[in-house]
């Protein structure tokens, strides 16, 4: 069964777990669905993984599609999520939808745009016109070198309280979905029960409606120093599918991410 926004939204009111992986070619798209994942991002951590370089801020709109071309054509039950780049959407909503539609129209489902409640103008203007959001809130790598590097977000009083007001807002705006990264187990089980939308975390605790990773950290491929909230699922797998499986599996049954990958 295709996998829709109303599919996430009945998976989150039942507290069944939703499984995302990034994806950046039919090949893996394919693999990924196969071996059950719910959503395959089409992330911008292309940038890193996939052309070397040291952040997302130079991917392009271009690229971008391009990507999510490539995956759309791998998927058939899978929800393809597309990033919208650096520079592609934060001018004004008008420039948002027109970016946004061409990652629609090239075969993204959602569409995921980082920041804060300060989005939820744009938020809106997309979602009214037919184009469903993902949230992304907490560490946002876009704002890299706003943020002085990778840093877990939301560790006092006052973050935290912008993190969830974020949250609130964006959520009431329209967004099908929030994303948070790199947070407080906590702060991101209070935004799970303040929103009534899904949520996804990365470094963000087991009490989200779903977990995402990047399909490379999970894998164990990327070189470098492993994040805290990675798991390499590679590592006890005889295959890159039964890698998928277990990570897919231990999403389900809560047993990822555990307490040594949590903030």
């Amino acid at each position: 069964m295709k996998v829709t926004v109303n599919t996430l939204n009945k998976m989150a009111a039942e507290g069944r777990k939703i499984s995302m992986l990034t994806c950046y070619d039919a090949s893996f798209a394919s693999l990924l669905e196969d071996a059950g994942v719910d959503i395959l991002l089409v992330g911008d951590s292309l940038g890193m993984v996939i052309q070397g370089v040291d952040s997302t801020l130079p991917v392009t709109q271009e690229e971008m599609e391009y990507h999510v071309r490539c995956v759309a054509r791998g998927a058939k039950r899978a929800l393809v999520l597309g990033d919208m780049t650096f520079g592609s959407y934060q001018q004004s909503p008008q420039q948002a939808f027109a970016n946004a539609s061409r990652l629609i129209q090239a075969g993204a489902h959602m569409v995921k745009i980082e920041g804060g409640a300060y989005m939820a103008e744009t938020t809106r203007f997309l979602s009214e016109r037919g184009i469903p959001v993902c949230a992304h809130i907490g560490l946002t790598p876009q704002f890299v070198n706003a943020f002085g590097g990778y840093r877990v977000q939301g560790k006092s009083e006052d973050d935290a309280r912008r993190i969830v007001n974020d949250a609130k807002v964006l959520a009431e705006a329209g967004a099908s979905m929030v994303l948070m990264e790199c947070v407080p187990s906590a702060l991101a089980r209070e935004i799970t029960e303040t929103v009534a939308v899904p949520t996804i975390g990365i470094g963000a605790g087991v009490d989200v409606s779903g977990q995402v990773l990047v399909s490379y950290d999970a894998l164990g491929v990327y070189p470098g120093k492993k994040a805290r909230f990675v798991k390499n699922f590679m590592a006890d797998a005889q295959s890159i599918q039964g890698a998928v499986e277990a990570y897919v599996k231990a999403v389900q049954d809560k047993s990822f991410p555990a307490a040594e990958h949590t903030f």
